[in-house]
């Protein structure tokens, strides 16, 4: 194949799957004009020939349909004709931020045992908590033919570029069900746990135990970390503990392996009078990290300092500081979330609509574990 030939297909490509992702998010809506030819020909530099493919293309997929003397326009390709002709492929995406690392495996292998018990086979996604590869997965999921998803939202608690792309999957009758957070705006059914009353728990059993300089980490470009931060910040109010304001930490996911380990150092190098005696952390993964830490300047937990973690994860008992934690109903999650989405899907093949009934969103409770990770402090 000449290097001409392939120049071509790449640009033709470009075209159709710009085409196509401006109709999955929703720009191009069902009978709206797409661009002219001259126009998709000067923005992407393409011949007519180029343009005219991938516009041919796209019409004989049924994404595009043109009328004579008028020019190109978007399919309605969520009418219920189109539904109802639609196939059930008994296919389950699952999109988490990470799929081999920490909780993940087990809520994923929850979800999974309940789907394969039930003959549906599912097809695994990770977005690395990025809205790009997010973006991307979504496209995937809407080219595919999935019968529902079951989702995890990236950075959750910030604007989300790609919400066009869950409506898109609304408008095409896709059922989803987000886990561990959701995205507000949506108001999509969701599986999660308190946080915010989880992050309470571990402060008051720090502050119960006599502890008033209490440092907290959080992660907070997701909403698990801003409402365990809300519990952490409740906690202290409710027993009229003062906090020093350079001991609440914040840090994103971009930065999580560096950020917290440098304020750590920042704060253990401090007068003795203003060291935190107790450390809150958004999980169990920063709790081992801010370990490394803490043995790094001859301090030993819980003698010297205390420190609590969140989700009960296999890292809570696997170093020698066996971690008090909150525990994460990992596997009941994932096996709750599979319940809810064929739910939902049979919901729809009896109703022929987009409707939610009676399923409603499901909000598991935190319980605190106690291992020796924390002590009464001795004033």
């Amino acid at each position: 194949m000449s290097e001409k030939i392939l120049l071509m297909e790449t640009k033709y490509s470009i075209v159709k799957n710009f085409i196509k992702n401006k109709i999955l998010d929703g720009t191009y809506k069902p009978d709206q004009k797409i661009s002219s030819e001259s126009e998709l020909m000067e923005q992407f530099g393409v011949s007519r020939h180029t343009v005219r493919q991938a516009i041919g293309d796209l019409v004989l997929k049924g994404w595009l349909y043109r009328k004579q003397g008028a020019g190109t326009f978007c399919a309605d390709r969520t009418s219920s004709k189109a539904h109802s002709q639609r196939p059930q492929t008994k296919n389950i995406a699952i999109v988490t931020t990470y799929i081999s690392e920490y909780i993940f495996p087990s809520i994923i292998r929850g979800a999974e045992t309940y789907l394969s018990n039930n003959g549906y086979n599912v097809s695994l996604f990770n977005t690395k908590n990025d809205h790009q590869i997010e973006k991307r997965t979504l496209e995937k999921i809407l080219f595919q033919n999935f019968d529902g998803v079951i989702v995890e939202p990236t950075k959750s608690a910030i604007p989300n570029p790609n919400i066009g792309y869950y409506l898109s999957l609304e408008r095409n009758n896709i059922p989803y069900v987000m886990i561990h957070a959701s995205y507000d705006e949506l108001g999509a059914l969701s599986i999660t746990m308190d946080d915010e009353r989880g992050g309470f728990l571990q402060t008051e059993y720090l502050i119960k135990l006599g502890h008033k300089n209490i440092a907290g980490f959080f992660k907070t470009d997701d909403r698990q970390g801003t409402k365990r931060m809300k519990g952490f910040l409740n906690a202290h109010r409710k027993y009229n503990v003062s906090l020093n304001p350079d001991h609440l930490v914040t840090y994103k996911t971009d930065d999580k392996q560096t950020k917290p380990k440098e304020i750590l150092y920042e704060i253990l190098a401090e007068k003795n009078e203003y060291k935190p005696s107790a450390i809150v952390c958004y999980h169990d993964e920063l709790a081992l990290l801010l370990l490394d830490v803490i043995r790094e300047k001859n301090l030993q937990v819980p003698e010297d300092i205390s420190i609590v973690g969140f989700d009960d994860s296999f890292l809570a008992e696997i170093s020698e500081v066996k971690l008090t934690t909150i525990k994460h109903p990992q596997n009941e999650m994932g096996d709750a979330a599979a319940k809810m989405i064929l739910d939902l899907i049979n919901e729809k093949q009896d109703s022929k609509t987009n409707t939610t009934g009676n399923i409603e969103s499901l909000v598991f409770e935190p319980e605190l574990i106690i291992r020796n990770s924390a002590k009464k402090f001795d004033s």
